[in-house]
């Protein structure tokens, strides 16, 4: 009996494994440490030219090992300065970037702002929020005193606005019904827009022709980018969605930035002052603080997604592609000190008017916004080494062990039909996601 427990006794592999951890690790500081000192005695050395050097009678190098210390010169370029872009391709993406930070401008006239309001049911809207507010509060005074509710009341403001309008108010397009007889439409390309139209805001038109042969009636999609319009017309894809909930929101007093991604899509982020970080919301998905939505939900690899609000404008990837290598792509459109110059001045050029409080604060909110962010990265990687055993070490492969802090249930996109969630690759990680190049119906 004590010969078989002892068979259960830790195997002594293992002691041996950590011991020579431990004589590895002390052995790399030490070689550290010596390079290091040769080095300042190098540079002591060649700084005195006043006076000749000395004699080398043979400095002690380090005893010879397998794996050296990497190099510092690779650490050179770490933190990043922001650097002026200088290449024409750096120099159109900095352009594109302007272009899109004007978005949130548009929603910065309270006179239009108070117009939005009134088609918005706020009594209903306030009522849902007060009672959502007053059951997350009871909640955390049932998990003991001090507790603070999930959500404040603001929030719960924008949440009840998001149901109201995916479920009463905006409707999505996919190809527009026949205006003549109903039936469906079938795209044939892109039109130039009428006067009307472009004297809205309809930078683009897409033309639909009926699918019944004795029909031949042509129908005009507009895409208009004038958020009030947008409260007429009540119809369109993540763009316009995006686009019209965001103003709302900025109508009802949030904080809200206009989130670009460069692979098609866009949704909105809500500062909330209760939790006091930005907040992820998307529309067409009613999809709240779900950052993973588009990766381990659709499915789809990300390379940028740039927040841009009336106070500037802030590189967000970090937040929504958590696994880097299995959902983020190339980041090839400019050097990051190049893309961490543009964010810096289209900050600079939207704060110039503020107070030095305002920009103080603001500057504040910018440092722990990007330790929040860097702090994903940090939980990436300490969640793939985690993941990781002395057999998978052995063995030279990884464990197929899940994420325990990912978001469960999340599943392919829900808006738009089948065949336009498909062509744009996301209808989630259990379908192929192949994105169509000649898909016919963007953002």
């Amino acid at each position: 009996m004590e010969h078989s427990h002892g068979a259960q006794r830790a195997p002594a592999a293992h002691i041996d494994t950590d011991k020579l951890a431990q004589e590895m690790t002390e052995q790399f500081r030490q070689v550290l440490s010596t390079r290091r000192m040769n080095e300042l005695t190098s540079r002591s050395v060649q700084s005195r030219s006043s006076s000749p050097a000395p004699r080398d009678f043979g400095t002690p190098q380090p005893p010879p090992v397998q794996n050296a210390p990497p190099s510092y010169s690779s650490l050179r370029n770490i933190p990043l300065v922001p650097t002026p872009p200088q290449d024409a391709r750096s120099l159109r993406f900095r352009n594109m970037l302007h272009s899109l930070s004007n978005m949130p401008l548009r929603w910065e006239n309270p006179g239009l702002l108070d117009e939005a309001l009134r088609v918005v049911p706020l009594e209903q809207i306030y009522n849902e929020a007060e009672e959502e507010s007053q059951i997350l509060q009871a909640e955390a005074e049932s998990l003991g005193a001090g507790k603070k509710a999930a959500w404040g009341y603001q929030d719960c403001v924008v949440r009840a606005l998001m149901r109201w309008f995916k479920r009463s108010f905006f409707n999505w397009v996919n190809n527009p019904p026949c205006a003549r007889c109903y039936s469906p439409t079938i795209g044939v390309g892109m039109a130039a827009p009428l006067p009307d139209e472009q004297a809205r805001g309809a930078n683009q038109v897409e033309l639909y022709k009926c699918s019944l042969d004795h029909c031949g009636n042509y129908e005009r999609y507009p895409r208009y980018n004038d958020a009030f319009v947008l409260l007429q017309t009540r119809r369109g894809r993540c763009g316009e969605w995006a686009n019209c909930f965001s103003m709302l929101c900025r109508a009802i007093g949030s904080r809200v930035r206009w989130v670009w991604n460069a692979e098609d899509h866009v949704w909105t982020e809500v500062y909330s002052a209760h939790r006091k970080r930005w907040v992820h919301v998307d529309v067409c998905e009613e999809a709240w603080d779900k950052p993973r939505l588009y990766t381990e939900g659709w499915g789809k690899k990300l390379s940028y997604c740039i927040a841009f609000s009336a106070d500037g404008a802030m590189d967000v990837t970090r937040r929504y592609v958590r696994n880097t290598s299995r959902y983020a792509i190339e980041r090839n459109r400019a050097p990051e000190a190049v893309l961490l110059h543009i964010m810096d001045e289209i900050r600079s050029m939207r704060r110039s008017n503020l107070s030095k409080q305002e920009k103080f604060r603001l500057e504040g909110e910018d440092m722990r916004e990007d330790r929040e962010l860097r702090g994903y990265v940090i939980s990436s990687i300490a969640h793939e080494v985690v993941k990781l055993s002395p057999e998978d070490i052995l063995s030279g492969r990884t464990s197929s062990r899940s994420d325990p802090d990912a978001q469960k249930a999340l599943e392919g996109r829900t808006s738009g039909n089948a065949q336009w969630i498909r062509a744009r690759g996301e209808g989630g990680r259990g379908t192929q996601n192949q994105q169509d190049p000649n898909n016919q119906h963007p953002r």
